[in-house]
């Protein structure tokens, strides 16, 4: 009885079909890079202050209608309040001037009645110009993220369901069209509370998208292609899309222009409906075997090799017996290892996050900040990929967490002249925290046996999901202190170090088999008659198991 790579092992792993596929569904990948920091550019908050409508105030008492307040150590103009523009109006008719014969600061404030001027030094227009999302409503600002976030939450649980059900293929493009069509109605809402409707229809395809064309990717290729598409590739193409998003943001400066140029991207991507299959292996596992049989003998032509008249005639899968989020909870050791797993995905998920959506915040120009923030990532896979190849998991681990520490406590060190340093120590604590996010998957592989591999890595990425929601507030911490956000999360990640030094190590350990298979000491995984090696191989397992 053969399984599904020796039944298919004559297509070889890097003929036109693989590549063919490889590099289009790496390319599905671009569309969400674009599409998650996008709220970076089009929700970004310009420099505000009280709109005073023309009148026959004189230029000298419109000079000073606007308050000054200390921010940081620095006099910037009130962005929510100004002096009473009646009170003013009377002074200027009475011929009296600011400062000579009327003490200003003494005189009584409002509300910026009629509207906000915002800067366009950087943006003709956001969603928070729009909506004026400032002053009492700025609390709209980050949830408006959070919503996006929540989408891609919810659509995470779905898009697991959705493929098994309907196919990789099938759910990859109405997810893409989703997103397609949510990202166009965005541009054309009305209110606020419209646009947060359909930028969370925009999260929900989101997440569908990504996920069913890793697992179509990672279901059609096979042997060592598999590993690097599952483990960088699809992650690369992703920092690409990312990368392409501040250029289309300086070039477009407009909110509606950006999302429109982000529609199209993901319009020309459809037509591909007719290029990519189906995964062979869904399809054998809903017992159609002749649509499958036929998918690799098109594959076979294309590879310009002969396949057999019957290339699944003895096919058969190996299931396994039905567990559920209970068994995580089945022994101390297991929850042990559980709980530590959780707080560092949720530290990791939750820096990575906030670092992203911060880049627009910082001293130097956004567009280059996010594109630095962006390029990073790409090293960043690469460096992890080439850790899991030959060095232990748990200091890698330790590694990554306190150089991130590191570099976000020593941000408050930074003068503020030296903007670039900061930004320097920044992008080296995304760089350690990028790494992070994808190696979680291969050290929660490696942990937990088989028979719980998918559940576990499922229930441990709740916590990180969660830490995404909560991300886009966690920088508005800024209002109390302006370290206080680095303050947190370097906080988190030296708590989350200390716990992940009592996790077991698995490099160089075979995978457990079942739950027997993890000692109740936690200091060693794994069972000596079972037959998978660790190593990226489950990098590629881990990731393929990730659906929900």
């Amino acid at each position: 009885m053969k399984n599904y790579e020796e039944a298919t092992a004559f297509l070889g792993q890097w003929g036109r079909f693989q590549q063919v596929n490889f590099f289009l569904l790496c390319a599905s990948a671009v569309q969400n890079g674009l599409t998650v920091f996008v709220v970076v550019f089009m929700a970004a908050t310009p420099r505000h202050h009280c709109l005073i409508p023309d009148g026959n105030l004189t230029r000298e008492w419109i000079s000073v209608a606007i308050p000054t307040e200390s921010v940081n150590g620095q006099q910037e103009l009130s962005k929510c309040s100004r002096y009473r523009l009646d009170v003013i109006q009377n002074l200027s008719d009475q011929g009296l001037l600011p400062g000579r014969d009327v003490n200003v600061t003494e005189l009584e404030r409002e509300n910026c009645l009629n509207g906000w001027n915002y800067s366009k030094d950087f943006y003709q227009s956001t969603i928070v110009t729009e909506y004026d999302l400032v002053c009492s409503d700025q609390w709209k600002q980050p949830l408006t993220a959070t919503v996006f976030f929540f989408g891609v939450l919810i659509g995470s649980f779905l898009a697991g369901q959705l493929s098994d059900k309907f196919g990789r293929k099938v759910v990859l493009f109405l997810a893409l069209a989703l997103q397609s069509v949510a990202v166009l109605l965005q541009i054309f809402s009305p209110s606020w509370t419209v646009f947060c409707i359909f930028f969370f229809m925009n999260g929900l395809g989101r997440s569908s998208s990504y996920n069913a064309g890793f697992v179509l990717g990672t279901e059609i290729l096979t042997g060592r292609v598999r590993v690097l598409f599952s483990s960088m590739a699809m992650c690369v193409g992703f920092a690409i899309g990312y990368m392409l998003l501040p250029l289309f943001a300086y070039l477009l400066r407009e909110w509606k222009f950006l999302l429109f140029a982000i529609f199209l991207s993901g319009l020309m991507y459809l037509p591909l409906w007719w290029v990519i299959p189906e995964s062979p292996r869904w399809l054998l596992s809903q017992g159609r075997v002749e649509e499958a049989e036929a998918i690799v003998k098109k594959a076979s032509k294309s590879n310009k090799v002969e396949a057999p008249q019957l290339i699944f005639e003895d096919y058969s899968g190996h299931p396994m017996g039905h567990h559920n989020m209970l068994h995580l909870l089945k022994t101390t050791n297991i929850r042990n290892i559980t709980f530590i797993l959780s707080l560092t995905w949720f530290t990791i998920s939750t820096a990575y996050y906030s670092l992203s959506l911060n880049t627009s915040e910082l001293h130097a120009d956004p567009f280059l900040s996010c594109f630095i923030s962006a390029a990073v990532e790409i090293p960043a896979y690469i460096c992890i990929w080439l850790a899991l190849r030959y060095l232990r998991r748990r200091f890698c681990l330790l590694c990554i967490l306190f150089l991130g520490a590191a570099s976000l406590f020593l941000i408050r060190l930074i003068p503020e002249d030296l903007s670039y340093l900061s930004l320097s120590l920044e992008m080296l604590g995304k760089f350690a925290i990028t790494g992070g996010t994808s190696m979680m998957y291969a050290y929660v592989s490696e942990l937990y046996p088989t028979v719980l591999r998918n559940t576990a890595t499922g229930t441990c990425s709740i916590s990180p999901r969660v830490g995404v929601c909560i991300a886009p507030f966690l920088f508005k911490l800024k209002i109390y202190s302006q370290h206080l956000p680095y303050i947190v999360l370097g906080t988190l990640a030296v708590l989350s170090a200390i716990a992940a030094y009592f996790l077991p190590e698995t490099y160089g350990k075979p995978l457990p088999q079942n739950i027997q298979d993890i000692r109740v000491n936690g200091r060693n995984v794994g069972s000596d008659q079972a037959q998978e090696s660790g190593g990226l191989k489950t990098l590629a397992l881990a990731l393929l198991m990730e659906k929900n």
